[in-house]
């Protein structure tokens, strides 16, 4: 039997009370799972950076509340978020897939993460950006998401259009050079982004674990990236 790709998942923790607890949903695990992974949740500790990175095939950035460093949002603005030490572990994990060109997937704050490592800005507060914009910091709410043609997000998901949760209060406003926008709502937010110089580094403003029990064209996402982590290099 082929051996199925493993896919490093990285906890999420309960910031929002004492940050004393990894604490997050199933549907990561389900939808790796369900992909044909092999899903293994991931700690805080810097010693297994590079262990991971050269054992595991993909890695699987997961939503999450926490502060960004100053530097990665608009000029004057910082974070509202709680601190965590889970930000250096991730970031550490990120860079080390990414340099050995392993497909990275980035979920909500996995996308904020791989945007800003590749140069774009934040904005700590979405709603402040305008009075048209949409609330995006509900949960259970959905809304459309304009995709991009002649993207890698396009050819996977093969839509135009599709209909998204949405919970999150930053976003990425700025956009560099390296890095193209593959999605957006409808009221112009950036909802998804990819690497191109990247095999598979791609990641969605929604999050796409909650419809992994679903049949939902976005489940795609999980599919590709476990594929090309089973894929040789």
């Amino acid at each position: 039997m082929p051996r199925k790709p493993r896919i490093a998942v990285i906890m999420d923790e309960n910031t929002s009370v004492d940050g004393t607890r990894y604490d997050m949903t199933k549907n990561y695990f389900i939808g790796v799972q369900r992909a044909g992974g092999l899903p293994y949740g991931i700690p805080y500790f810097a010693e297994m950076v590079e262990t991971v990175a050269d054992e595991f095939d993909g890695f699987l950035s997961t939503g999450g509340r926490f502060a960004f460093p100053d530097s990665w949002f608009l000029e004057g603005q910082t974070s509202k978020a709680p601190e965590s030490e889970r930000l250096d572990v991730e970031v550490a994990l990120m860079r080390a897939f990414l340099n050995r060109d392993k497909p990275v997937l980035g979920i909500c704050n996995g996308m904020q993460v791989l945007s800003a490592l590749h140069g774009c800005r934040l904005s700590p507060d979405v709603r402040s950006l305008g009075s048209h914009i949409i609330e995006h910091d509900k949960r259970g709410s959905l809304h459309p998401v304009e995709i991009r043609r002649d993207t890698m997000l396009h050819r996977l998901v093969g839509r135009t259009q599709i209909t998204v949760n949405t919970f999150h209060r930053e976003a990425v406003v700025e956009l560099s050079d390296k890095v193209v926008a593959s999605a957006f709502a409808e009221d112009g937010i950036v909802e998804a982004v990819e690497i191109p110089t990247q095999r598979f580094a791609l990641g969605v403003q929604w999050h796409q674990e909650l419809f992994a029990l679903q049949d939902h064209p976005g489940n795609r996402l999980f599919e590709a990236f476990v594929e090309t982590a089973g894929k040789p290099q």
